[in-house]
């Protein structure tokens, strides 16, 4: 009676080195479908990110280019309220400054509230400080990085 355990599915006896090489050759096969997948997942995901960037752009070139329209059009409307047509150019233009200030202002206070961050640096040295006493080669702990010695030529 032969071994249950070196049965192949078919009824033929095969060997455990057989058998190795079988899941061997079957679980490449399986890592290589599943890089193939992910490939074609990323390559289908970067053709998305890349339309909806050329998108983007392009609504943002066309936002540009109907500002001096509108800011046109602003000023001639208010030239229709009765403004001289000087006044008119200048209230539109004192209105895009005040903008550009305020976003000035928002900016400033925004980029003042950035900090280091300070747990991940923190993490980082206390990292470091737990590899720097891992056997086989212990290194002090210090505060300043060892001085490189310079040779001569």
């Amino acid at each position: 009676m032969s071994d249950p355990s070196n049965t192949a599915v078919g009824g033929a006896d095969r060997s455990l080195g057989q058998l190795v090489a079988s899941a061997t050759a079957e679980m490449s096969a399986l890592v290589h479908d599943e890089i193939a997948l992910a490939k074609a997942e990323l390559r289908q995901d970067v053709k998305r990110g890349a339309i909806g960037g050329i998108a983007i752009s392009t609504a943002g070139v066309l936002v540009l280019f109907s500002l001096p329209v509108l800011s046109f059009a602003a000023a001639y409307g208010i030239h229709n309220l009765g403004l001289g047509l000087a006044w008119s150019f200048l209230i539109v233009g004192g209105a895009f400054l005040l903008l550009a200030a305020l976003l000035g202002v928002l900016a400033v206070a925004k980029f003042k509230k950035v900090k280091p961050p300070e747990k991940s640096i923190a993490s980082a040295k206390q990292t470091a400080a737990v590899l720097g006493g891992v056997k086989p080669h212990p290194r002090p702990v210090t505060e300043q990085a060892p001085a490189v010695a310079r040779s001569s030529a």
